[in-house]
């Protein structure tokens, strides 16, 4: 996430400057973890966005609470 914010992250990052967290689960279990991200892939844009702002309604950078700053 560091790399990201330093615009240093993957093509797509640098290139549309995505370095805000604003949503981001948990998991124990890998399995679980991808298989609920290729989950996520197939839902509408809106549905997406309606999970975001029911965890994250004012869209606040997770990062530094994530990282337990």
């Amino acid at each position: 996430m560091w790399k990201h914010k330093l615009g240093e992250g993957s093509l797509f990052t640098s290139k549309y400057k995505l370095t805000i967290l604003i949503y981001a689960e948990e998991y124990d279990n890998i399995g679980d973890a991808i298989a609920m991200e290729k989950q996520l892939k197939n839902w509408h844009k809106q549905w997406k966005w309606n999970l975001v702002k029911q965890n994250n309604p004012k869209l606040e950078d997770w990062y530094f609470t994530l990282k337990g700053w």
